[in-house]
């Protein structure tokens, strides 16, 4: 197999007809027949899989992975980069805001640079102010807590080789941050400027951001739990200096000290810090607690596939 398309569905019912009609023709001017175009199913709550299911059916090149439930896009982009079998694998998103004709500059670009990926960026974010500031904290934070500076504006879009593909699924966690992935797995990668359309409101609200953010960081970054030691180390240099200063005291001036201001402020700023710090030590042992369960990151309910004649 020449080239694999991959690409999820969740409540992309009004674009997979467009979308397969306009992947299938840029496939076939660069792989001729030899492509295939698998669909994830993320337990889309619309009729997108009978839309893809009635396609693969039409079409023996269209490959339709159901899931069981909705698992999330990270974890679908894996799975279906796993049942990809192109030496050139092409991952966009489905509801037309990256469009399926970048494959072909891509390549182009893939063969000038000899590059293993190449993966598209944003000349500049898409959406409102909020939208645009809520991404740039993102990497900001991403970068000062993992040192990890990844690539910013980032899209879906990306042109991959076999062996990167192959590289990329060796990963083995089940909390997936796959911007991150893709960065440390390494190879040659190169970006290609493409300007993303807008066609629906984006599902990334600030809730999810942050639970991304938090995500990600603990995946690939001790630094909180580093930070929570030094930070314990110098609450502990002010409390010895403190406990100096009132032993002096005592010893030397006899002032009565009614202490109350002092101690209630002490009571409510070491209890917060400790449940805020336990609850970073929670995160990450509930990781390891899913790690080792070793449960899939996703199941597959059923393929749908026509033989080709």
């Amino acid at each position: 197999m020449n080239l694999s398309i991959v690409a999820t569905l969740y409540q992309s019912a009004p674009y997979i007809a467009e979308f397969h009609r306009r992947a299938s023709a840029t496939a076939a001017e660069l792989a001729g027949e030899d492509y295939e175009i698998v669909l994830v199913n993320d337990g889309s709550p619309d009729d997108s899989l009978s839309v893809a299911v009635a396609l693969s059916e039409a079409d023996p090149h269209v490959v339709v992975v159901d899931l069981s439930r909705n698992f999330g896009h990270h974890k679908a982009m894996m799975t279906g980069l796993a049942h990809a079998r192109g030496q050139q694998v092409f991952l966009i998103d489905s509801d037309l805001e990256e469009e399926p004709e970048w494959l072909l500059s891509f390549a182009r670009q893939r063969d000038a640079q000899h590059s293993d990926v190449v993966y598209g960026v944003q000349a500049l974010r898409k959406g409102g102010w909020f939208e645009r500031w809520s991404g740039n904290w993102f990497y900001a934070g991403f970068k000062t807590l993992t040192g990890m500076a990844l690539p910013e504006n980032v899209v879906t879009a990306r042109l991959m080789s076999r062996r990167y593909v192959d590289a990329l699924l060796s990963h083995e966690e089940r909390e997936i941050f796959l911007a991150g992935l893709w960065h440390i797995t390494g190879f040659a990668q190169t970006p290609h400027a493409v300007h993303k359309h807008s066609t629906s409101e984006t599902t990334y609200t600030f809730r999810r951001k942050l639970s991304l953010f938090v995500n990600s960081v603990t995946s690939f970054s001790n630094a909180p739990l580093v930070g929570i030691f030094y930070f314990g180390v110098f609450i502990s240099l002010i409390a010895l200096g403190y406990s100096l200063y009132l032993a002096l005291n005592w010893l030397f001036f006899a002032r009565p000290l009614s202490g109350w201001t002092s101690v209630m402020a002490s009571i409510w700023l070491l209890g917060g810090l400790i449940i805020s710090f336990i609850g970073v030590v929670g995160i990450y042992l509930s990781k390891v607690f899913s790690e080792t369960k070793r449960r899939p990151y996703t199941i597959v309910r059923q393929i749908y596939q026509r033989n080709k004649i």
